[in-house]
């Protein structure tokens, strides 16, 4: 199947998220930091990036996504967020936030897969 980084600092959903998608038969490596996630995505070249928007600052995921597409890592990355919750503002794609996909925290095994496997869908070009 696929390999699956998730750049989050909330160990929770790392393993939450980790062991849905490995029921999958995805492989997953995780990262709870934005700096070691980077690397990971880098060495590693995976097939879908699940990527955090708030970490040790409330715009890491953010950075981070725009820093990947900057340097022609054109990998989908699916965007957790609860900010849209938290403050009341919601996000679409764009070049100040270059993600194919948001969810919401928390996300139930069945809309995480559901997102997961129409990204690769994509990626693949079906």
């Amino acid at each position: 199947m696929a390999l699956i980084v998730i750049i989050d600092d909330d160990p929770d959903i790392l393993e939450s998220s980790s062991l849905v998608l490995k029921s999958k038969g995805h492989d997953v490596i995780i990262s709870n930091n934005p700096n070691d996630g980077y690397k990971l995505v880098k060495t590693k070249r995976p097939d879908l990036v699940i990527l955090d928007v708030m970490m040790d600052e409330p715009d890491d995921g953010f950075h981070l996504a725009q820093k990947f597409r900057r340097e022609g890592v054109n990998t989908p990355i699916l965007m957790y967020t609860s900010v849209s919750k938290a403050i009341g503002l919601d996000f679409d794609k764009s070049e100040i936030v270059p993600v194919d996909a948001f969810v919401e925290k928390p996300i139930s095994p069945e809309e995480l897969i559901l997102k997961v496997e129409g990204l690769l869908k994509v990626k693949e070009g079906k």
